[in-house]
């Protein structure tokens, strides 16, 4: 009995000797991972500071990058106004020709094409929203002239025999209907005499101003 009772004692002590030996493996295992726990809370927290940077700068980037958009689109804008780049789209086609000739009036002004004549279609294209517009393929900018000189007008010291083709570029049912409204500028040309043509067009080109004599 004396015997058992040392081996059941010996074998109680290694016993609670490896528990306590495995206890603080396990405490100290236990705080390197809290440790690292909480370094990785300051990583993540650090990482989500950097997201929110760059999101910050992606935004402003893109408020740049819409900003330069938008002066790009202006510039380009101001050169199609200015007359400085080709241009394209849909639009009509106006056409102005001499009348007939009349042996009963012998005032042959009373039936050629004036440069008041073109005078109003150009303005009625204007104000119907045409971004654009030529004459005989004649570019006209904000500071062009139109003068009449016989059977001739002059178009920025270019002279165009008729007949006059007036390209405009913008929505054509809008262009033509200002045109042809009952009164309207059709009318009064068709009242002097011209022969007046209106054509829609699904592509208009119309060339850049070269330069001025």
């Amino acid at each position: 009995m004396i015997a058992y009772s040392y081996r059941v004692t010996q074998g109680t002590k290694s016993k609670q000797q490896f528990t306590d030996s495995q206890w603080e493996r396990n405490l100290s295992l236990r705080n390197e991972l809290n440790e690292q726990k909480e370094k990785n809370r300051e990583l993540q927290k650090e990482l989500n500071n950097k997201h929110e940077m760059v999101r910050e700068y992606e935004s402003q980037l893109a408020d740049e990058a819409q900003v330069y958009f938008n002066l790009a689109e202006d510039a380009e804008k101001y050169r199609m106004f200015l007359g400085k780049v080709k241009v394209k789209g849909e639009g009509v086609k106006v056409t102005l020709s001499d009348g007939e000739y009349d042996p009963n009036d012998p005032n042959i002004n009373n039936y050629l094409v004036h440069e008041h004549h073109v005078f109003k279609v150009i303005t009625e294209l204007y104000i119907s929203g045409a971004s654009a517009i030529a004459i005989n393929g004649q570019r006209l900018t904000h500071n062009s002239y139109i003068l009449c000189d016989g059977p001739v007008i002059t178009v920025d010291g270019y002279q165009y025999p008729a007949p006059f083709e007036i390209t405009a570029i913008g929505e054509p049912e809008v262009l033509s209907s200002a045109l042809n409204i009952t009164g309207g500028i059709k009318d009064q040309l068709v009242n002097d005499q011209i022969i007046f043509s209106l054509q829609e067009q699904n592509e208009i080109i119309i060339d850049p101003i070269v330069g001025r004599k």
